[in-house]
């Protein structure tokens, strides 16, 4: 044995949460996407079984590269396999949530979270725990639409975002919503300026998170197996988290 092969035994001793959605052509999805599509190329009988998959790159648990947002920044086959792997940190707002469906993470709630557990550390990546995903695979109850139309769905705040890429030297994000930016953030802006700041970092996020419920606040590390399409903006991935 060396050292390599010691450190995948040890890990493998360690428990695994997958924090990936199982998606299909009846999935929540973002409102301006086609439904995904899957058709079967050839059966057994033919001597195999084949099938050929359609949908948007940013369809279930999927990783937006920085080009989604921001001309001039990396694609996805650009990331390097290390950033993939980071530390993970996971605060906790499901409550406030599960009370107001257009929680907006604030600073302040940083400061809370880093009161009970610590200083977020440098190159971490951080999601933000809403509980939003047990909505899945409900479209209706993940869209969460007024009498109006409108979405109510929660997230961070364009200044949360800042103080963890400016002040903490964060890596990466996730959370369990389609969108970076809580809904009414994005009804009062315009804009998803959240979304666009992260992207803006030369980084990636990873959306549509679910488990986080089953992670502790710091501690374990997250995994992100992506595929590597030439020049793709986003792609489905698989993530998971290994607990400490």
């Amino acid at each position: 044995m060396n050292e390599l092969l010691d450190a995948l035994e040890l890990l493998k001793k360690k428990e695994w949460v997958d924090l990936t959605h199982t998606f299909g052509p009846e999935s929540p999805h973002f409102h301006a996407f086609d439904n995904a599509s899957f058709q079967t190329l050839f059966t057994h009988d033919d001597g195999f079984f084949a099938q050929s998959f359609t949908f948007a790159g940013q369809y279930g648990t999927h990783l937006d590269a920085p080009i989604h947002f921001v001309r001039g920044k990396r694609f996805l086959d650009e990331i390097e396999l290390k950033e993939l792997v980071l530390p993970l940190v996971v605060i906790d707002k499901s409550k406030e949530a599960q009370e107001n469906n257009d929680f907006s993470l604030s600073v302040e709630d940083i400061l809370s979270f880093e009161a009970d557990h610590g200083q977020i550390e440098e190159g971490t990546f951080v999601a933000l725990r809403t509980d939003w995903s047990k909505r899945w695979p409900d479209a209706h109850a993940f869209n969460n639409k007024d009498a109006e139309g409108n979405n109510h769905a929660p997230g961070w705040s364009l200044a949360a975002l800042q103080f963890l890429f400016e002040q903490r030297k964060i890596k990466a994000v996730g959370h369990e919503t389609f969108d970076t930016d809580s809904s009414l953030d994005y009804q009062k802006n315009g804009a998803l300026h959240g979304e666009y700041y992260v992207l803006e970092q030369d980084t990636y996020q990873v959306e549509l998170l679910t488990n986080l419920d089953k992670l502790p606040p710091k501690g374990a590390v997250i995994v992100n197996i992506v595929p590597k399409p030439e020049k793709a903006s986003g792609f489905p991935v698989r993530s998971f988290a290994i607990l400490p």
